[in-house]
């Protein structure tokens, strides 16, 4: 029997898990493929208070798995395929390895890239076409890559691939951007990298491997296209919230998990952290915050009981 259940590895999870153990409660954190979440797949984390040096995704999530089995938290690397009785007083995560009971669950289950489903898309996806510059940037060193999305994400990747590709062109849709300027400073100033407006991609050619980005200008209707090895799809994500769907957690309309100010779900014992609920930032440190918050909520309902 467990205390709490966390259910993703992400920042939200660990952060969670600690704050958990450091409660006094037996826990439990279930990732379906590593711990890391997001965060991970970043290639520098410059905005998280106390690592000036500036980390990788992957060293900062390595340091919060640490810290959360310095504590003592169990981390399991399993998919959740069930849950009975969540509105119970004793609920029963199930996995393909087992099953384990518990007083509450944390939902910190994230986010992935949300995607344009334009043609060639799907075809082309890993054969130039990515959704991640730290995963696959690799893979177009020398060469010109296409970066779209007008975010702190989108910055970043173009900056990162900027490094080593021979030219780096971005889309957004608007003359407006979402990213901060700190960044969008950085990028305006890298003679490598080249920002496109009022501009969306309708879709990826190539035999076999991505050739050209297609593209429309919002503005004049004019069609042309960009020579591209690679392109970074950056247009924001979409929450991983299919347990929450099945037991019917409620949800905002893009499908984020609604919450109180205690991060508590509309089912009793059921809380969510991170970038899966509804929330104005989603960045690390706030994903750590929810973490902490989620964790001592559902230790003083375990308390209080």
């Amino acid at each position: 029997m467990y205390d709490i259940i966390i259910i993703g590895g992400g920042a939200a999870g660990m952060s969670a898990a600690i704050y958990a153990m450091r409660g006094g409660m037996k826990t439990l954190v279930l990732e379906k493929i590593a711990t890391g979440g997001q965060a991970s797949k970043t290639y520098e984390i410059d905005n998280y208070p106390g690592f000036a040096n500036s980390p990788s995704g992957p060293e900062l999530m390595q340091e919060f798995a640490k810290h959360a089995i310095k504590h003592g938290a169990e981390i399991r690397t399993e998919a959740v395929r069930e849950i009975e009785n969540i509105d119970g007083d004793i609920k029963t995560v199930k996995t393909r390895k087992g099953e384990y009971q518990t007083r509450t669950i944390i939902l910190a289950t994230g986010a992935s890239p949300r995607k344009l489903d334009v043609p060639g898309e799907l075809e082309l996806a890993g054969a130039g076409v990515s959704y991640c510059a730290t995963c696959d940037g690799a893979f177009f060193k020398g060469l010109d890559t296409v970066v779209i999305g007008g975010g702190n994400t989108a910055m970043e990747d173009a900056l990162y691939l900027a490094r080593f590709c021979e030219h780096v062109f971005i889309m957004n849709r608007s003359k407006n951007f979402k990213a901060s300027k700190v960044l969008f400073d950085k990028v305006k100033a890298d003679p490598k990298i080249t920002v496109y407006t009022d501009m969306v991609a309708e879709g990826f050619a190539g035999n076999g491997k991505l050739e050209q980005v297609l593209a429309k200008n919002t503005e004049t209707g004019e069609r042309g296209f960009i020579n591209a090895s690679g392109v970074i799809i950056a247009i924001g994500i979409t929450p991983e919230n299919t347990i929450a769907k099945k037991y019917g957690l409620e949800l905002c309309e893009r499908g984020f998990i609604k919450t109180d100010m205690y991060l508590a779900t509309n089912i009793k014992g059921v809380y969510a952290a991170g970038d899966c609920r509804v929330s104005p930032l989603r960045q690390v440190v706030t994903a750590a915050a929810d973490g902490a918050v989620a964790a001592t909520s559902a230790i003083n309902y375990i308390l209080s009981r």
